[in-house]
């Protein structure tokens, strides 16, 4: 699958909320057990056990999103692991889930995405409805899966639906525009976002039915679609901040 690398479509002014959402992934990241950096998780099986406590605590739990109340450990935790009493209010959970990650491969991907998009859709909506929209295409990723799948216990954690949606943005807010991404194993080609874009849902859409995958392919095509449908919106409501189309090589 073809990985983002550079937008050519130039910004007007520094995208400063894409900054903040890229630190603000890496700092959360950072003091997680899931970075292995903090010594007070401990290592071996007590860091794992750490990191399980940690999802479960500030995850998206399905069952817990679609009844809005707290609902016992799963039995499949427990039996891992030694899991402490904790309060969790399921609707903050929503928003928790996206700034975590399981692993610095998790983190990475999805970061560069967010870095190479990110700027583009910040400059055409502005700073605040930018920010405010990622928040609400995470949600719309979250709940979306949640409802298709209520009494999932598994917990949900990551920044992909938020990112997702500003990817279905990106396309709608500038579909002539050309994306450089790289094609492994080692090519480096300038493509139409709308085959960047339009190869990423298709295989988003394929792999629903891979069920040994821990992927939730589903929230990203939530997070998607809301992120196209905010746009549209958008789009109508008045003129972008970018030019039409500044390059359509």
């Amino acid at each position: 699958m073809a990985l983002p690398l550079y937008d050519s479509q130039p910004t007007r002014r520094p995208p400063l909320v894409t900054y903040l959402l890229v630190a603000a992934n890496v700092v959360v990241f950072l003091i997680t057990p899931m970075a292995g950096l903090a010594g007070g998780y401990g290592e071996g099986r007590a860091r794992e056990c750490a990191q399980v406590q940690f999802t479960l605590e500030h995850g998206a739990v399905p069952r817990e999103l679609t009844s809005n109340e707290q609902q016992p450990v799963p039995a499949q935790a427990t039996a891992q692991c030694r899991v402490e009493p904790y309060e969790k209010t399921p609707w903050l959970s929503a928003f928790t889930s996206m700034f975590l990650h399981s692993d610095w491969l998790h983190l990475t991907g999805n970061l560069v995405v967010l870095f190479v998009v990110g700027a583009g859709v910040e400059d055409r909506l502005g700073r605040l409805r930018y920010l405010l929209s990622y928040l609400l295409f995470g949600l719309a990723a979250v709940y979306g899966y949640a409802f298709a799948s209520p009494d999932s216990p598994i917990p949900l954690i990551g920044a992909s639906g938020a990112i997702a949606g500003v990817l279905g943005a990106y396309l709608i807010l500038n579909p002539r525009g050309r994306i450089v991404s790289l094609v492994p194993p080692l090519i480096v080609i300038r493509l139409p976002v709308w085959v960047v874009l339009g190869y990423w849902f298709v295989f988003q859409w394929l792999a629903l039915g891979d069920a040994d995958s821990n992927v939730a392919y589903l929230a990203h095509i939530w997070g998607f679609l809301a992120g196209m449908a905010f746009a549209l919106v958008a789009r109508r409501a008045g003129p972008g901040r970018r030019p039409v189309a500044l390059s359509t090589r």
